[in-house]
């Protein structure tokens, strides 16, 4: 997917972002959640600088790029002293898997935290994310542990492998 760009999220993004969220939500692999977050919600979770989109032109004709996938940060821990630690979450919408978006979100998220300072990217990913798994390993995230049986989702016990990822250049 050579013509994929990967910029920063605005809030006129939101509805594709929430369409790619609630369809990751579906696959009932990607997260704990059931519903996607209201605007507000995701804004106040999620660090204001570092929300990335993956787009795709569109032809010529005043039709906005379309949306294809989006990548944001949280904090892991309010207290200073993990300043540089930070909780990722990718999406990527169902017609677009595999295509790398993936990869270029990642790739644009992984150098825009490292030039802010952060040095550790954690992720917590079902162990049935098989697509998800294999994205954070190729960009050097490493498995640290099982949360097992941490959350319910539909009733069932699910667990949860954490993974995370340490700069070679902050820290």
């Amino acid at each position: 997917m050579g013509d994929v760009t990967v910029r920063a999220m605005t809030a006129a993004d939101w509805p594709a972002v929430e369409r790619i969220h609630a369809e990751g939500i579906a696959t009932r692999s990607a997260t704990f959640e059931t519903a996607a977050p209201t605007w507000a919600e995701f804004d106040a979770g999620h660090t204001a600088d570092h929300r990335l989109v993956a787009v795709l032109p569109r032809p010529a004709g005043g039709a906005p790029d379309q949306v294809v996938g989006w990548a944001a940060c949280s904090r892991a821990n309010s207290r200073c002293v993990y300043r540089g630690v930070l909780e990722i979450s990718v999406y990527v919408a169902a017609e677009a898997r595999g295509r790398g978006v993936g990869s270029a979100l990642m790739a644009a998220l992984v150098e825009q935290t490292e030039a802010a300072g952060v040095w550790t990217l954690q992720a917590g990913v079902f162990p049935e994310n098989t697509g998800s798994l294999a994205l954070h390993r190729r960009f050097g995230f490493r498995d640290v542990g099982r949360r097992e049986r941490i959350g319910q989702l539909d009733g069932e016990w699910r667990d949860v492998l954490l993974l995370e990822r340490r700069s070679a250049v902050v820290g």
